[in-house]
């Protein structure tokens, strides 16, 4: 019988980390307030250009600019949140008088919920994509089921069916609902395939095409994830069916997460009102004439938003899998304590992360055949990710930057830890200080990390913009003060990784 281990003592201070602490949080304060200011000289002029919104607060505006914020708050209003809504009490209903039948029930309602906003037509693609991916699953050839997988998703780009697809709806925002489903639904199509080339189950072949039916129209997954692997969601579904479900527990559960999924709502609708930032990216002389600390706050408050932004959009789905018996990938961890790229991948979306190691990353070789082969599949998994989200050019030079970012941590990983470098660091440091050498490290990584994510949000010019004036124009003025600070941040994150809630 093995002790469980104690948490590691942190090598610094109380008053040290105390320290960075109060600067980190100092710094995110400060620099949103003169986001917020620089936001409200020029909002006539943002006002007459994007076209902000009667805002929520009095006294303020709404920034809309934000595609994916506007698109999913619309929709949530119209039906999903209340299609949503549905699917957890015909759920509990069902768990209680007849959970034998719960996935079955579950299956009808997301194919109804599906057809309630996509339509016949738009549910009968998913259904051709189904059936064409689980007939040549049953060859169980990986390589010919990443290829049919692949050519699913390739339709999504051909532009004589975009408009035929367009046709179908009154809006551009019910097509983009359809782009979206069958995005994310072939992600699901190539874990179903895969595991039954892998390891086949032994049941029928009606029993399993129910069962990849099912998992593909789960509703609280179904429009944009987050991803969890077929054979995951399928013992989850055969769990519940047997288990007694707990009501008061679920009671407890429900209101609490309810609670902080709304106050994570309230706060993303607060940060869109008091500082315009996504009107701002979207301006190039803005960008120019933004003042060093107003820039600072712009790219914390644009990747913050995003995290804020996907705690409510997954927030919901992951309670209610939760309710199901699931279990769903952990929500993202604050980026203001992300000090790697590999610790972004690892923690913002884990089901996203999980799926790439198991489907690319793994049968590639992975790390087991050395550096070449570690580069080539770690490079092959990020071009994946590339073309699945569009392959635009912002994200090839995203992908790539993600790419090179792993690769330098995982080098210096291996460099520290070779017996030569690691007897040198461990005779002649302090463990405090070796504390603060990978903390000062980190702030290089992490100063990388946020301008991919910059890249990634706004695209190739804010990046330059930001690359221009903070490492050329500002390298001995702005650079060391944000790297002063993303010391900080660092610091903190290497805190909460090793002494974790």
């Amino acid at each position: 019988m093995t002790s469980k281990s104690k948490p590691q003592r942190s090598p610094l201070s109380r008053t040290e980390i105390l320290v960075y602490w109060v600067l980190s949080f100092a710094s995110h304060l400060y620099s949103f307030y003169q986001l917020h200011k620089f936001s409200k000289e020029h909002e006539a002029g943002l006002e007459r250009e994007f076209e902000l919104e009667k805002g929520l607060l009095k006294g303020f505006k709404r920034d809309p600019s934000d595609f994916e914020w506007s698109f999913w708050t619309e929709w949530a209003k119209k039906s999903l949140l209340w299609t949503l809504i549905g699917h957890g009490v015909i759920s509990r209903l069902v768990g209680i008088f007849y959970p034998q039948f719960r996935a079955p029930v579950l299956t009808v309602y997301g194919l109804l919920a599906a057809g309630s906003v996509l339509g016949i037509k738009g549910v009968s693609v998913l259904l051709v994509h189904l059936g064409v991916s689980f007939s040549v699953a049953q060859l169980r050839k990986p390589a010919l089921s990443w290829t049919c997988n692949l050519l699913l998703l390739s339709t999504l780009y051909i532009q004589p069916l975009q408009e035929i697809q367009r046709g179908w709806y009154s809006s551009e925002e019910e097509y983009y609902l359809l782009l979206f489903s069958v995005a994310v639904c072939g992600l699901r199509f190539i874990s179903f395939s895969l595991e039954h080339c892998w390891s086949p189950l032994d049941i029928g072949g009606l029993t399993q095409f129910f069962w990849v039916l099912s998992y593909t129209f789960y509703h609280p997954f179904f429009y944009n994830g987050p991803i969890i692997t077929y054979q995951a969601y399928m013992e989850g579904m055969r769990r519940s069916a047997v288990e007694k479900n707990r009501e008061k527990s679920s009671l407890t559960y429900l209101l609490l997460r309810s609670g902080r999924i709304l106050l994570w709502w309230c706060m993303a609708e607060y940060m869109i009102h008091v500082m315009y930032m996504h009107s701002i990216q979207s301006n190039e002389a803005l960008l120019e004439i933004l003042p060093p600390w107003a820039l600072g706050g712009l790219a914390l408050a644009l990747v913050q938003f995003f995290y804020v932004k996907y705690l409510v959009l997954f927030g919901l789905p992951c309670m209610l899998a939760t309710l199901d018996e699931l279990v769903p990938p952990k929500l993202p961890r604050c980026v203001s304590i992300m000090h790697s790229f590999t610790g972004m991948w690892r923690h913002f979306d884990e089901g996203l992360y999980r799926w790439l190691i198991r489907y690319i990353y793994v049968p590639l070789g992975g790390s087991q055949h050395g550096l070449l082969w570690k580069m080539f599949s770690t490079g092959l998994a990020f071009g994946f990710i590339c073309l699945w989200h569009g392959g635009h050019d912002y994200l090839q030079y995203w992908a790539l930057m993600n790419w090179a970012g792993v690769l330098v941590e995982y080098g210096l990983k291996s460099l520290f830890a070779s017996s030569y470098v690691h007897s040198i660091v461990e005779q002649d440091f302090s463990m405090a200080m070796q504390r603060r050498c990978v903390a000062l490290l980190a702030a290089f990584s992490t100063a990388m990390l946020i301008l991919s994510n910059l890249v990634f949000l706004g695209g190739i010019n804010v990046g330059r913009i930001f690359w221009k004036r903070v490492f050329v124009q500002g390298w001995s003025t702005m650079a060391p003060v944000m790297l002063a600070f993303l010391y900080c941040f660092a610091q903190i994150g290497l805190e909460w990784s090793s002494h974790p809630p």
